[in-house]
Formats: structure tokens, sequence, C-alpha cells
């Protein structure tokens, strides 16, 4: 239980600084 959330966490982290570099990119443009 402890790794499955260990993971969807990690993922999550993943995802959100992708989202954020996506936002941080079309700002620039």
């Amino acid at each position: 239980m402890s790794c499955f959330r260990g993971g969807f966490t990690s993922t999550g982290v993943i995802l959100v600084l992708f989202i954020l570099l996506v936002i941080v990119l079309t700002a620039w443009i």
C-alpha cells in the first residue's frame, strides 16, 4: 500500500512539474 502511494505521489509530482513547464512555455510564446 505504501509502495503504491509512493509511486502515485512521484507520478503526481512529475505531472505537476510538467504542467507548470507547459504553462511557462505558453507564457513565453
